[in-house]
């Protein structure tokens, strides 16, 4: 049997571990940040934008003011196309106008960016690089091309051909181009394939409506037309397989409609015209002449022709 002391040193020892557990200290916050920005590097070399934001996020509630992960967010914000997200980030610091700028011409606000545009011309002066190469691509949008052409030309003189930024400066310079030729040349040459009718009603003013034709001469036409319509329709000729041996079409009169139905049952069967029997009986009610009343037959005999009485 084991000593009480026994128990209660082990009670002892299990209370010393929880309060050490209780009493252990957080990690600090410049220990945190390090982690953090470990992982968000490795998140952006990743490609894990979405992650990367989180991160940022986290690292902002522990350093509101740390500005490399203010701008490393509003990267990746710019990345991802988050374009409202970024105004709603750098609102109100001035050191980010140029983004602000971007951001508002990526939301399609034009007078906008004219706005800021200016401010930054003020800030950073004409040759800025940044300025010049968004205020080519707001004049392209705006359809001022030959603006944006002189501007690409000036960026294209000042960029090194191996890297990126010359071949995208390239490219937006040929578009320019093509708007400013079709506008200048090939605009005028597709009004000349037109064809004459169609030239002279854009050159000319639209003649005048033709005048309105009077009830006579309505009532005519409609008189005319129909006299052809009744020729024409006379003039058909009936297929020669649809018609009859011995029907002329027009001449001969058509078949009777109860050509089907017996003749008992037919609507003429009763008007008249049949033969009667021989010996037939005359109608009840008939008063007979009077030379057939020298007849001997009682009433049944018909025509008169019955025997009389032999003589005694």
């Amino acid at each position: 049997m084991a000593p009480k002391d026994a128990g209660r040193s082990q009670h002892i020892a299990k209370d010393s571990k929880s309060s050490k557990k209780i009493q252990r200290q957080p990690t600090p916050v410049p220990e945190r940040l390090k982690r953090l920005f470990n992982s968000l590097c490795a998140q952006i070399d990743g490609g894990h934008f979405a992650n990367a934001i989180k991160t940022c996020d986290k690292i902002l509630r522990l350093a509101p003011h740390d500005r490399d992960a203010l701008q490393t967010k509003l990267f990746l914000l710019l990345q991802t196309e988050r374009y409202g997200d970024a105004l709603a980030l750098i609102d109100g610091q001035p050191e980010f106008v140029f983004e602000k700028a971007y951001s508002l011409y990526r939301l399609h606000k034009e007078d906008d960016v004219a706005e800021v545009l200016g401010t930054l011309k003020q800030e950073k002066g004409e040759d800025d690089r940044g300025v010049i190469h968004l205020e080519a691509q707001l004049s392209y949008r705006q359809g001022s091309y030959q603006k944006a052409f002189d501007q690409y030309n000036d960026l294209l003189d000042n960029t090194d051909p191996d890297t990126e930024e010359h071949s995208d400066i390239l490219t937006n310079l040929e578009a320019a181009q093509q708007h400013l030729d079709f506008i200048n040349k090939n605009y005028l040459r597709a009004l000349d394939v037109l064809p004459g009718t169609l030239t002279s009603t854009i050159e000319s003013v639209p003649p005048p409506p033709p005048p309105q034709p009077s009830s006579a001469l309505l009532a005519a036409s409609s008189s005319v037309a129909y006299d052809e319509q009744k020729k024409a329709s006379a003039s058909q000729k009936v297929r020669a397989k649809r018609v009859p041996a011995g029907v002329v079409p027009g001449v001969t009169p058509p078949p009777d409609p109860d050509r089907w139905i017996k003749k008992s049952e037919r609507s003429t069967f009763h008007s008249g015209g049949h033969k009667k029997r021989k010996g037939g009986g005359a109608t009840q009610g008939v008063v007979e002449g009077p030379h057939l009343a020298t007849g001997g037959g009682s009433g049944g005999g018909g025509g008169g022709k019955g025997k009389g009485k032999k003589k005694k």
